[in-house]
């Protein structure tokens, strides 16, 4: 099995007009990701080498029968897409963007959760189920087809990991990128659950960074509810306090959010976590094979 994207996912690209969205879509597509509509309004009617454009996602939903909204548009166009999105009828909406307006994602993250979609990012890689679907920007020639689930918030870090894993010789059941923003429209403890209950997924790398508590709150959460083993790796070890690293979210505030806090949270918990990609990829490989 996979999570949240596989053979049966139907995709609708809004940006398919555009460079980036058009790229990565296309990309999507020759992978194998059914690929079945583009949104830009103004421009219904066309169509991005076979696939057809459409004046709205509800659109394309209605004609075409679209359940995975990706969206690739301008930030501040972005809220407003995955709102139309949310409102369509697709179940799950992924959204590649970067740096949309706090204050816009704080509207949409709620109208997400009530209408039940699931939503992830934004500013995030996207997902890929190797052998069965990619959406959004992840090179699925990284990974092969496994027993590991992986969990980041980082996409860079994440393909390293994804090959090393494959260098190796294991493979991934899914990966998801949940994105680096202040909000986002999924955080750790959603997709561990989803992990959890998925039967080909042995064991679960979790990718964190500096900021925020996700990771403390995922410690608690795996201590409770995770039966399968957990490997992490927090980026940002030599980040000084007040530097903002990368993603919006990656700072630390005073004495909190530092990547030693979250390594010794999750390692109290029964987390083991390397303190480079490298290290690990071998703790999941180890910890897979000892099992």
């Amino acid at each position: 099995m996979s999570i949240i994207i596989d053979e049966t996912t139907k995709l609708v690209v809004s940006g398919l007009t555009g460079r980036e969205g058009s790229f990565h879509g296309l990309r999507n597509r020759d992978y194998g990701t059914d690929l079945v509509a583009g949104v830009t309004p103004g421009k219904g009617g066309q169509e991005v080498e076979g696939v057809p454009v459409f004046d709205s996602i509800a659109e394309s939903v209605a004609e075409t029968g679209a359940n995975t909204s990706m969206i690739f548009v301008p930030a501040r166009f972005a809220a407003a897409s995955i709102d139309e999105a949310i409102d369509s009828g697709v179940r799950t909406v992924i959204a590649i963007t970067e740096g949309i307006p706090v204050m816009d994602m704080l509207g949409t993250y709620w109208k997400a959760r009530e209408k039940g979609v699931r939503l992830i990012g934004p500013n995030c890689p996207g997902i890929l189920s190797p052998g069965k679907a990619n959406v959004g920007i992840i090179p699925a020639q990284f990974f092969d087809p496994g027993r590991i689930g992986v969990v980041s918030k980082s996409g860079t870090l994440t393909y390293q990991i994804g090959n090393e894993l494959k260098q190796a010789g294991e493979g991934n059941s899914s990966i998801v990128g949940i994105g680096g923003d202040p909000i986002v429209g999924s955080d750790f403890i959603d997709i561990l659950t989803l992990f959890e209950q998925d039967p080909d997924t042995d064991l679960i790398v979790m990718v964190g960074e500096i900021g925020g508590d996700a990771e403390e709150r995922a410690a608690e959460f795996i201590a409770a509810e995770i039966s399968k083993p957990v490997v992490a790796y927090i980026a940002g070890f030599t980040a000084p306090p007040g530097k903002q690293m990368g993603h919006a979210g990656a700072i630390i505030s005073g004495s909190s959010g530092t990547a030693q806090a979250k390594k010794e949270a999750l390692e109290a918990k029964g987390v083991k976590v390397g303190e480079s990609p490298t290290e690990a990829a071998a703790l999941a490989v180890e910890t897979l094979n000892a099992g």
